[in-house]
Formats: structure tokens, C-alpha cells, sequence
């Protein structure tokens, strides 16, 4: 049975919604900036110790507060070029095999790799058939810049429109396919273990998502599976740790990888909380012929 929560949501102008709290976030009226990331900070307690600029009402807009930057080294990279890092600061939802196409959402609720690319790409599904996976969620008190996972080259880049439902593990226990309904970016990369994904799942209130090769990606006009032009000099390798993107407020980023190429650590189980930079798996390449 739904929560009156979730019921909510389904009523609601989600993009109208989200719209208006991006106009919100990004004024530069210092009463009313200030007043929004004071009645954040009250409200979340984020942790502004590692953060380049620690006063709140330093930042231009209620943005630039959000999407802030860290301190060098404060996110410290474990291990070689191999080990997978977490890309965020987050919470992780899920990890583990992908069964054949279907990945798991929560428990009762599975969702299925053609959905979530948005059938933009068959073959980058059939790719990451029987692979791995892991879903972080991003709450609001995170820091909200998104990395690179392990070292890769860009290849492929493309907007999906959809929904904006919460991506919270109420709404994700009750909203059927909920990653593959909501709006997102899908960034398919080259690395050292064979190719990998980044999907950028969008949610109420995140009105905008951002990559550093296009900028602004959502909203968008017009609201349908766009590919995301890609330069020469877009397609240069990233290493791991680089900044690939932006929430503009919180939300989930999902990994996918091949069969074969991804190990993660035991220790990765729902309820852990990551820090960006921090050991997730290992990277596996394939033998040497």
C-alpha cells in the first residue's frame, strides 16, 4: 500500500515544482539567498569543514552553496588505478549482479536495463547484461559534485526525460520502476576494464543536472531522448576523482558494468554510507591473449 506520501507525488506538477525551486535556488538577493541556506543549514546540518569556502553566506546563490566545492585533498583516491571509488557522497541503495536485464530497485521492485538506457542504445544494454551494479543515493545534507568512478574516455551521452519523483528509499520501495520513469543522464565511458556507465537519475526539486563536458543538461526543450553532441576534445580520457557532473540538489547516480569486470567489496551492503574517493570494488580487466 502506498504512503499518502507517495500518493502525493503522483498528483503533483513535478517539473512545475522543480522549475520554481530552481528559480528559487539561484537568486542572488542576498536576503533571500540567505535566508534559504539558513533555513538549510537548521534544517540538515550539512558539514562544511572540507569545504573550500566554509561560511554559508559566502556563496552568490543558494546554488552555488549547494553544488560548493571541497578543499584540495579532501577527498583522498584509495588504492591504484583499479580500484573502483565511490563517484559521491552518498548512501548506497543497491549493489550487485544484474539478473540477465533486470536490475533491483528495492525489494518487490526490479527495473530493466533497456528502461533505464531508454532504448537509446541497444547494444550498451546488451553489454551490461549480467553484470554489475550500484545505486547511491544522494541526500540533501551530501556534498553534490559527482566523479569519476574508475579512468574513462567519454563516449556516448544522452538525455532521457521522465518524471521527477523522490528518489528516497519510501518512494523507492513503492514507485515501480522509479529509476527508469524519472528523468536522467546517461554518460557511457571506455575505461581499462572494458566499458562502464554513469547514469544521472534526476528527482523532485532537482530541476537541473549538469555534466562538465555540456553544462546544463535539464530541463530541457524539447522534453525527449536527445544524444548529447560529443566533441573530439569531449572524448578525452578522465581520470578517476575528476569532477564529471552536478546535482542541483539531491538525488542517485547508478555504475553499471559487464560481466566480469567489476568486483565489489563485501563490506558494500544497503545502508552504507559513502564518501566519495572511498575503495567501493575492484576494477577487472580481461586477460592478456
Amino acid at each position: 500500500m502506498r504512503s499518502p506520501f507517495v500518493l502525493l507525488q503522483y498528483a503533483l506538477p513535478q517539473h512545475l515544482i522543480s522549475r520554481v525551486v530552481m528559480g528559487f535556488t539561484r537568486l542572488r538577493w542576498k536576503p533571500a539567498k540567505n535566508a534559504l541556506i539558513r533555513a538549510f543549514m537548521r534544517g540538515y546540518r550539512p558539514d562544511l569543514s572540507d569545504a573550500r569556502i566554509a561560511d554559508p553566506l559566502a556563496f552568490a546563490s543558494f546554488n552555488a552553496f549547494f553544488t560548493r566545492e571541497l578543499k584540495d585533498g579532501a577527498r583522498p583516491l584509495a588504492g591504484d588505478a583499479l580500484t573502483l571509488i565511490s563517484p559521491v557522497d552518498g548512501t548506497l541503495s543497491q549493489a550487485g549482479a544484474i539478473d540477465n536485464n533486470r536490475l533491483l530497485q528495492a525489494k518487490g521492485h526490479h527495473y530493466t536495463l533497456e528502461a533505464l538506457l531508454a532504448g537509446a542504445a541497444p547494444q550498451w544494454a546488451a553489454t551490461f547484461r549480467d553484470g554489475s551494479f550500484a545505486t547511491i543515493y544522494l541526500a540533501p545534507y551530501n556534498y553534490h559534485r559527482i566523479h569519476m568512478p574508475a579512468d574513462g574516455t567519454l563516449r556516448e551521452a544522452w538525455y532521457v526525460p521522465g518524471k521527477l519523483f523522490s528518489v528516497n528509499a519510501v518512494t523507492a520501495a513503492q514507485v515501480p520502476g522509479l529509476f527508469a520513469r524519472n528523468e536522467r543522464i546517461v554518460l557511457l565511458f571506455d575505461g581499462v576494464a572494458g566499458p562502464f556507465a554513469m547514469v544521472f537519475v534526476g528527482a523532485l526539486n532537482v530541476g537541473s543536472m549538469a555534466t562538465v563536458w555540456h553544462g546544463d543538461v535539464a530541463p530541457r526543450r524539447p522534453r525527449r531522448v536527445t544524444a548529447l553532441p560529443l566533441s573530439q576534445a569531449m572524448q578525452l580520457a578522465m581520470s578517476r576523482g575528476a569532477e564529471a557532473g552536478r546535482f542541483n540538489m539531491g538525488s542517485t547516480v547508478i555504475l553499471l558494468f559487464p560481466p566480469e569486470r567489476a568486483q565489489f567489496d563485501a563490506a558494500l551492503t544497503p545502508g552504507v554510507r559513502l564518501r566519495m574517493g572511498e575503495a567501493i570494488g575492484r576494477l577487472l580487466p580481461s586477460p592478456s591473449p
